[in-house]
């Protein structure tokens, strides 16, 4: 069985799928904001951008979670996002940006890091896990399962574990492969037992400079 998806997903949307999930861990997002329960990192208070020409991956599962932190000025908060998972990742032309305001003497100063462009070989990841806010792309998937539970999402390389904030019974969806094309994304958080980051270019300017 092959799924297609075409055009923009944006979180608005996107979250009509994952509200199950999502809405399972309010209560814990509750008991986080009130410093009940201790998160496997706490995210910064900046999201970045992620672009890519395109992303192959085999063992995709992607389920929904909250992922707690700060803002800018040191208070604590918590984000829902859609934890998207591969055993395997390759990616092409890869971009990530992202941005920090109202710095001292310089105002706003871009990061960008790019990597597995021209003359390089992709970017490899395994196990790796994005909790995304926002996307968009052309999604083909393999083998897809629409609908079961987190925990039995076999294909990908299984749930973060530890003091992760997402509900194991809650929704989930898999595929024994995924390949996107056109990748636009905003995400709070990566994790990858391995990242090799081939043609390895990192920048830095005043001003909004993003990926896309």
């Amino acid at each position: 069985m092959e799924s297609q998806v075409r055009g923009g997903t944006r979180w608005k949307r996107f979250a009509v799928v994952m509200v199950p999930s999502v809405a399972a861990t309010a209560c814990i997002g509750v008991a986080l904001a009130q410093g009940a329960l201790a998160a496997s990192f706490s995210v910064s208070g900046q999201s970045f951008k992620v672009s890519a020409d395109e992303l192959v991956g085999t063992g995709f599962s992607q389920y929904g979670a909250i992922d707690s932190g700060y803002t800018l000025d040191g208070k604590k908060t918590a984000h829902p996002v859609a934890v998207s998972a591969f055993k395997h990742a390759e990616i092409t032309n890869l971009c990530q940006s992202v941005v920090t305001p109202d710095v001292p003497i310089f105002g706003n100063v871009s990061l960008i890091l790019r990597a597995g462009g021209a003359g390089a070989e992709k970017v490899q990841a395994d196990n790796i896990y994005i909790d995304v806010a926002d996307l968009n792309a052309d999604a083909t998937f393999e083998n897809i399962d629409i609908g079961v539970a987190a925990k039995d999402a076999s294909k990908g390389p299984g749930m973060k574990g530890g003091a992760e904030q997402a509900n194991p019974y809650g929704f989930a969806q898999q595929a024994d492969k995924a390949t996107l094309s056109g990748v636009k994304q905003t995400a709070w958080a990566t994790t990858a037992g391995t990242f090799k980051l081939s043609g390895l270019k990192m920048s830095l300017s005043t001003g909004v400079k993003e990926c896309y």
